[in-house]
């Protein structure tokens, strides 16, 4: 089967054109918010606590069916090929937060320091930040079975990496934030915690117990397929939003988009490059070294973007860069699913 074939195969028609369904989603935010400023400016306004009501109930159209399919009874088997795990858990929370703030630091505060007002510079490290502290925890599924990864093994790593996401993501981001003299609000990023990973993740829990006791793994599936319609539609319809809000800036500053993805695109292509050479150097079989690169590679956008609202505001440049990442990620992605599926011959196999 040939790489296309593949990847034709893994993804829905709505992941294989994700980019271009964030891009159309873009151009109508920018034409609704130019034709309807007034609506845009009230939706704005429904907040509770810095959190905009009509974003969080998108957000959690976009996170709940991804927490459906964590299947924390996978723990049991943490201990099994251990190599992979150590490879995801290094490069997913010792390496990959700082090297993306440090990009971001390097790029915004320096190399495009004449092309980028100080302030905007900023806010667009803060997005990138929020992005680089949020490993993926569902389209890695879809990267992992384009690769033939051990499905099990990946289950793992997206169940380990969410539980420690819960009490890793604030004060990792918090650091960083606070690293690069940006003031954290304490309050919202914690709320912003809770609201859109703890309870999703425990909405997911009880709702995947039930189903199983029902029908067992295929009710957990047939849920998960009748539920992603609404998970895409959330995120497009959060990109309509912010970019709604963005409007004149991007108009006025178009390279401002490219900008923003070129230390996106060398973080990822770095990240991966990192754990899939050291998951050949440590002998790791190709079902698990793909996964165990991939994960960190690719972003928990979703959530990234919901805190980038919550804390900065649906008009920010920190949530204009969490959504480049949405735009720049899947292509990113299948290219490197592409490159693993020539390179399986660098591995041993199971």
């Amino acid at each position: 089967m040939s790489d296309s074939t593949q990847l034709d195969a893994g993804l829905g028609t709505f992941e294989r054109y994700l980019s271009l369904w964030v891009a159309l989603a873009i151009g109508a935010g920018l034409g609704l918010g130019a034709v309807f400023p007034g609506m845009f400016g009230f939706l704005a306004g429904l907040e509770i606590a810095s959190v905009n009501l009509p974003v969080a109930v998108l957000i959690w159209a976009m996170v709940y069916p991804m927490m459906v399919g964590v299947d924390f009874g996978a723990l049991k088997k943490i201990g099994d090929r251990p190599k992979g795990l150590v490879i995801t858990l290094v490069v997913n929370w010792l390496i990959k937060p700082f090297t993306m703030a440090a990009l971001g630091v390097l790029f915004f505060n320096v190399v495009f320091a004449g092309l980028i007002p100080p302030d905007d510079a900023q806010a667009y490290l803060a997005g990138v930040i929020l992005l680089g502290a949020a490993p993926c925890t569902a389209m890695v599924f879809v990267w992992s079975n384009l690769t033939r990864g051990d499905a099990t093994y990946t289950l793992v790593q997206v169940s380990v990496n969410d539980v420690i996401m819960v009490f890793a993501f604030a004060p990792i981001v918090a650091f960083l934030l606070g690293v690069t003299d940006i003031v954290v609000p304490w309050a919202t990023l914690i709320l912003s915690v809770i609201l859109y990973v703890a309870l999703p993740l425990l909405a997911g829990l009880i709702t995947r117990n039930k189903l199983v006791q029902q029908g067992g793994e295929a009710a957990v599936d047939d849920f998960k397929a009748r539920v992603q319609p609404f998970s895409i539609a959330g995120l497009l319809v959060t990109v309509v939003l912010l970019f709604g809000f963005q409007g004149q800036v991007i108009l006025d500053r178009p390279l401002v988009i490219v900008l923003i993805a070129i230390p996106l695109l060398i973080q990822s292509y770095g990240i991966f490059f990192i754990a899939y050479g050291a998951a050949r150097l440590w002998k790791v079989p190709f079902n698990v070294a793909a996964p165990c690169a991939m994960i960190g590679t690719s972003n928990f956008f979703e959530l990234a973007v919901a805190v980038a609202i919550s804390l900065f505001g649906l008009g920010s440049g920190a949530a204009l860069a969490t959504v480049v990442g949405v735009l720049v990620e899947v292509p990113v992605m299948l290219s490197l699913v592409a490159f693993a599926n020539r390179t399986r011959g660098w591995f041993p196999s199971e």
